[in-house]
């Protein structure tokens, strides 16, 4: 990676920094700024410093030199009255701060030097720094990807979420079995964040609605609310790659409006005296509380219309500093709504326009629909959100009549446009009925947005075919592709960086903004020595992998088999499950057959299952059953190892796919919406074995057929099979080798004897199988064996890992945010100039 960071240590502009500025860059003042906050920010000197002491003076270090274009990015934003886009997102899984900062500052390998100059251990100091686990999985991950986008296009971006103070939880393995532990990612602060108490707003819930006047007269509905919490930001800067520009992300955290009960207090009520500060806090204290009870429902409802009106409070008072009224919001600020989540957006910017700003309904309703844009992340049917109107009443009653109000006059609209159609009204309505009345969020976003994109080319398709026909069929113009990206900064650059730099080697650094530029290696393909240079940068990967797995999981695994690697959450339709069936197959093949010839395989699984989700937490425990049983088989011989890393996360995530041979994508056709770990794999130069669902589609059309394992049912095939009856035992009885993988499951071979213990996964095979393992079993096998084959053949499987990696370019964030910019949003790049700034001058 030398070749490559030590070429970027100078930034844009970085020649204005003099030689005793507190900020400069040169060797001698970052090492003195390094002590200097040891000393006085921790301290404590180095004698007696941890690693984390000196994992924070670095943090503060590179934090302070990304203030100068923070602030002046604000700046800017500010005077020249730029179009904001505004990134509404319940998750933000941003991954590590410190060594990512580094690269888009260009002082990585400076750095680095500098501290290995005081006798320490880069690697090591930032490994200190924790997960921000403010994310699930892909729809977190992709908003950090987004982030890192808009700062390098020099985007004017504002990123909004909420500061949760325990992230998603912490994943360990006992006996096999998932357990949980909360995820204190705060417990040592966050040496990123800025508070930011003046700018503190204030949430209302419950209550009930009056009606009343507005200062012009004229009837308007005032919300009486039962309480009131404060919403206090935290801004994290984050930096663009070799430009200036450093968007902020705004993260709000709960507190109560009075903290302390004197009286509760005097009279000896010590928990009422704090009982408010509690109940407030709750909102940002956990990352998706199980909705498994009322009160977990009520408080996601609460986590969603905190962080979406304390943003639009946030986004109207920003506008109003230059402006002298809200009349053309909808021209300075796009709000994209990242998923159903933030969808009570809608409802709440009409309030503020009707009720605090005192717009008509029709003028509130043209810029509402014209600020915001929805991107629908999911074809499941169950994850498209719908509340209670009794408790979205009882929470949020002003929001529940606006709701009303918005459906009445869509609907009258609705029965003109289509007479008689009742089957059209009833689908598009906000309102779904039935025994208890339910609020459609997928509809609601739908109605009050101008944009509606889906993720992936297959995906936006079967939204407009499916999932929201009726509103396609209404408003076509609405619907547009984006089809996902992720950040080339982190997931090669940083991730895997022997390979940047022989990529950069060969090609020059363009592909880092301009990942099309990775084609370019395909002029190499016959050049033997890059070849080999690209084997032995994949099997150092591996034995770094290895490495890690001896020493957190104690397995040893041989780093010349062919990693095969499924890391994602564990879900149904995502079908970790059948890649296991895929493993006991190989089994049962050498248990017939204890001489087999086969090609060795390390399966290497990550992720993890939603705490009330009983059968993804059984998927696990059956990963682990078999992996007890496969590793510890004489028979088998190191041929087959399998391994589960817990608490799959972004850093694991930055260690395993660089080491992957092997993608495995293989979910149900039709049902993933598009994917990220896919693009990450791909472009690390792992292989892809996967349907036709999601960006597989159009990753496969990148690297070409003759690269992608391709197996299973299409998308039309599986709702034609479902249609005409579908019945699993008939491959059972049909395919011998299927049968025996079932029965060995069934017998308790892999559960110590409990033939009973694995039935809620076997049974709903064998009679339903809703995602269609049985059908697609065979076709995987044969493409399983198809990879063996490939590997056996090194130069060949080189050449197509190439190939992989070099027609990528599609799938970098950059493209997907381009898009986004010049289709949806309507906005341009500012340029950040800092040659002549003062911060001090500043009023």
């Amino acid at each position: 990676m030398d070749s490559i960071l030590k070429s970027k240590t100078k930034t844009p502009q970085t020649n204005i920094q003099i030689e005793d500025d507190r900020t400069g860059m040169s060797p001698e003042t970052l090492k003195r700024a390094f002590l200097d906050n040891l000393f006085y920010l921790q301290g404590i000197n180095q004698t007696d410093a941890t690693l984390y002491d000196y994992y924070v003076a670095l943090a503060y270090t590179v934090r302070d030199r990304l203030l100068h274009r923070f602030l002046k990015t604000v700046e800017t934003y500010k005077q020249e009255k730029v179009k904001l886009v505004s990134y509404f997102s319940a998750e933000f899984l941003m991954g590590r701060y410190l060594g990512n900062n580094l690269i888009n500052l260009g002082m990585y390998e400076q750095t680095r030097q500098i501290i290995e100059d005081l006798g320490l251990d880069f690697d090591e100091i930032l490994e200190q720094e924790p997960d921000p686990g403010l994310g699930n999985g892909g729809l977190g991950r992709l908003a950090a990807c987004f982030l890192d986008s808009l700062a390098s296009l020099e985007i004017p971006a504002i990123g909004y979420g909420i500061r949760y103070e325990f992230g998603i939880f912490h994943q360990m393995i006992r006996d096999g079995w998932q357990v949980e532990i909360p995820d204190n990612w705060l417990r040592f602060g966050n040496p990123w964040e800025l508070p930011r108490p003046d700018e503190t707003v204030e949430i209302m819930l419950g209550g009930h609605t009056e009606m009343g006047h507005n200062e012009l007269g004229h009837p308007k509905a005032v919300w009486i609310p039962a309480r009131t919490v404060l919403a206090i930001p935290y801004d994290t800067p984050v930096p663009g790659y070799q430009t200036n520009t450093v968007n902020p992300l705004r993260l709000w955290k709960a507190e109560a409006s009075e903290s302390f009960n004197f009286d509760a207090f005097n009279a000896g009520q010590y928990d009422q005296a704090v009982a408010e500060k509690m109940d407030a806090e709750t909102i940002s204290k956990v990352l998706y509380p199980n909705d498994n009870t009322p009160a977990g429902r009520e408080l996601r409802l609460e986590q969603q219309y905190f962080f979406v009106s304390a943003s639009l409070q946030d986004l109207i008072r920003i506008h109003l500093r230059t402006h002298d009224s809200l009349d053309d919001f909808h021209e300075k600020v796009a709000v994209q709504l990242n998923d159903t989540h933030p969808a009570v957006a809608v409802a709440e910017l009409m309030r503020l326009l009707i009720d605090k700003h005192n717009y008509s309904w029709n003028h509130a309703w043209d810029i509402t629909q014209k600020t915001l844009s929805y991107t629908n992340h999911t074809l499941m049917p169950e994850a498209l959100e719908r509340w209670s109107a009794g408790l979205f009443g009882r929470l949020l009653p002003r929001h529940l009549e606006i709701i009303y109000e918005i459906n009445q006059r869509f609907l009258d609209n609705v029965r003109t446009w289509f007479p008689g159609d009742d089957r059209l009204t009833t689908s598009l309505s906000l309102i779904e009925e039935g025994d208890e009345k339910q609020i459609r969020m997928a509809n609601l976003a739908c109605v009050g947005s101008h944009a509606i994109n889906g993720v992936a080319a297959l995906h936006t398709d079967l939204l407009k075919k499916d999932t929201l026909k009726d509103f396609a069929k209404l408003w076509p113009e609405k619907f547009y592709n984006k089809t996902n990206g992720v950040t080339p900064r982190r997931w090669i650059l940083l991730s895997n960086q022997e390979l940047s730099t022989l990529i950069t080697e060969k090609i020059g650094d363009g592909w880092l903004k301009n990942l099309d530029e990775m084609r370019k290696l395909e002029a190499f393909i016959e050049d033997a020595k890059f070849r080999q240079r690209w084997q032995e940068i994949k099997q150092n990967n591996k034995r770094s992998l290895a490495a890690y797995i001896l020493k957190h999981r104690n397995i040893q695994i041989d780093p010349n088999s062919l990693f095969d690697v499924q890391v994602k959450r564990i879900h149904e339709y995502k079908r970790q499950h059948l890649a296991v069936l895929g493993i006991i197959a190989f089994y049962n093949r050498i248990k017939q057959n204890p001489g087999l010839d086969i090609v060795p395989r390390t399966f290497i699984f990550g992720g993890k299952a939603a705490p009330g989700y009983f059968l993804a937490k059984l998927v696990i425990k059956l990963i682990n059953s078999v992996a007890e049983v496969v590793n510890n088989d004489p028979d088998v011989r190191g041929r087959l190892k399998v391994v589960f890393l817990p608490n799959f996360n972004v850093s694991l995530g930055q260690r395993i796919y660089p080491a992957a041979d092997l993608s495995e994508q293989v979910s149900t056709a039709g049902k993933e919406a598009s994917g990220t770990g896919n693009m990450k794999f791909a472009m690390n130069g792992a292989l892809t074995i996967g349907t036709l669902d999601g960006a597989n589609i159009e990753i496969r059309e990148e690297a070409g057929a003759e690269n992608f394992f391709l197996f299973g049912l299409t998308a039309e095939e599986v709702y034609r099979r479902k249609a005409e009856g579908y019945n699993p035992m008939d491959y059972y009885h049909g395919n011998g080798e299927l049968r025996g993988v079932i029965d060995r499951i069934s017998s308790g071979h892999f559960s110590h004897g409990n033939g009973g213990l694995f039935s809620p996964i076997v049974d709903p095979l064998m009679s339903h199988d809703p995602y269609m393992l049985m059908a697609d079993f065979q076709s995987y096998v044969e493409a399983q064996d198809a990879v063996s084959e490939a590997y056996r053949d090194q130069d060949r499987w080189t050449r197509m890992s190439i190939l992989n990696s070099a027609r990528m370019g599609k799938f970098s964030s950059d493209r997907t945010i381009r898009e986004y910019c010049n289709e949806i949003w309507g906005v341009k790049p500012v340029k950040i100039n800092i040659e002549d700034y003062n911060p001090a001058s500043l009023s």
